[in-house]
């Protein structure tokens, strides 16, 4: 395996920018079609601590209802409006081990370690996470919890490490029953339609499905939601949640503008390569 690239503050500094770039088309191109997102995790408390970001952090994400993801995906690939900025989403030609897409610049190249094989634009990734209704009763819960973790491992197609050894092991002997690409591709459409079929009429919060076990489980009140407000970063203006202080406290708790100790203020993706004056392959 190759070495972990270490960043410099002023490569990290590059990285964000690059960020930036992205985040600013994501928004225009939003506001265009009149599409809901919102600032989420670091990208907003970033915003709130220091007008921007997290001084450590190299990336930047947002979250969207699942409407308005699908839709934003589904025309974004229909007119292709840039060359720079390529959506990648999983297809029959498209691999990332991702569980959301993802809208990539492709003016730099970025390689992260666990697509270090893979075939494709290895440029700076902007994740884009979908929000779904979470159901009431328990039964219901657990099920969705179920096929959330089907989804998550028969689209993504990686072992899990960080998640126990009886995950680690359940997940290796699915993985070999069904090895191949159309079988696995057919489970995961299976199990999405069955996390994401239940109505945001007839529940009352609603969560992140398109993540890890232990996010997944996150819940949120679906009213913090239902309007947005703006919020500066960088220097711009973006749209967060209008409750994003309470969904802030549920996801990373009371103390979330509270910085951590200086010896967690370190970039955490595991970095293969960055080469700012290349653009991706």
């Amino acid at each position: 395996m190759a070495e972990i690239f270490q960043l410099s503050s002023d490569e990290l500094r590059a990285l964000q920018l690059k960020e930036l770039d992205i985040l600013k088309y994501f928004r225009d191109f939003c506001d265009s079609h009149d599409l809901t997102y919102y600032l989420c995790g670091g990208c907003l408390i970033g915003s709130l601590r220091y007008g921007g970001f997290i001084p450590w952090d190299d990336d930047a994400d947002v979250f969207m209802p699942r409407a308005d993801y699908e839709i934003f995906i589904r025309e974004y690939l229909n007119e292709n409006p840039s060359e720079r900025f390529v959506l990648l989403n999983e297809t029959d030609d498209t691999f990332t081990r991702n569980c959301f897409a993802t809208l990539v610049d492709t003016s730099v190249t970025l390689v992260k370690n666990y697509q270090s094989d893979l075939r494709i634009p290895h440029g700076v990734a902007f994740d884009i996470f979908p929000l779904d209704p979470r159901p009431s009763r328990n039964s219901l819960k657990y099920m969705q919890f179920f096929w959330c973790i089907i989804y998550s491992l028969f689209r993504a197609q990686t072992i899990p490490e960080k998640h126990g050894g009886l995950m680690s092991l359940g997940s290796k002997i699915l993985l070999g029953i069904f090895r191949k690409y159309k079988t696995r591709k057919k489970i995961w459409k299976f199990a999405e339609k069955q996390m994401t079929k239940y109505s945001l009429n007839d529940c009352e919060y609603i969560c992140e499905l398109c993540a890890g076990p232990r996010i997944m489980k996150n819940r949120y009140p679906k009213s913090l939601f239902e309007r947005t407000v703006e919020v500066e970063f960088e220097g711009e203006r973006f749209k967060a949640m209008e409750g994003y202080e309470k969904y802030l406290e549920i996801a990373f708790g009371k103390d979330y503008m509270t910085p951590p100790p200086k010896e967690e203020q370190v970039v955490t993706h595991d970095l293969m390569k960055l080469d700012l004056n290349t653009p991706a392959k």
